[in-house]
Parts: C-alpha cells; structure tokens; sequence
C-alpha cells in the first residue's frame, strides 16, 4: 500500500517535471507569443468597432439635438403668433 502511494508520487513528480519542461520549451513559447499576437489583433478590431459605433451614436445624438431645437424654435414661433390674437380678443371683449 506504502509503495503505491509512494509511486504515484515519483511518477507525478516525474510527470510534472516534465510538463514543466513541456511548457517553457521553445515551441511553447513560439505557441505562447502567436496566441498573444491573435488576441491582440482581436483587441484591435473589437476596439475599431467599438469607435465606429460611438460615432455612430455621437450622430444620432447630434441629429435629435437639432430636431429638438427646430422644434422648440417652431413652438416659440406658434405661441408668438398666438400671443397678440389673444391679447386683442381679451381687449375687445373688455
């Protein structure tokens, strides 16, 4: 029982030490530095989407801006229009 407990742990060892070696060897490292290379390539084109939608919206904030604006100016116009007819309905009347 001892000597099997004792086995796997020489052979973990051995198997990690070698997993160790695995990892750090320079086909790895070549693995390593292309997978980097893709997820920053991937940040890249996430980010130039990223602008082009926040243009997008800064557009169509702009455009509502000024329709609110025309419309204000057009109900400013209808109440000026509005204000002397009523006024000289209110004098006649009196």
């Amino acid at each position: 029982m001892l000597t099997g407990k004792i086995a796997m742990f020489v052979y973990g060892a051995l198997f990690g030490t070698a997993g160790l070696k695995l990892l750090t060897s320079r086909d790895a490292k070549k693995l390593y530095t292309h997978l980097t290379a893709a997820g920053l390539r991937c940040k890249k084109e996430v980010m130039r989407n990223v602008d082009e939608v926040q243009a997008a919206c800064a557009d169509i904030l702009a455009d509502a801006k000024q329709i609110n604006a025309e419309r204000e100016a057009a109900e400013a116009a209808a109440y000026i229009e509005d204000a002397p007819a009523s006024a000289a309905e209110e004098t006649a009347n009196a």
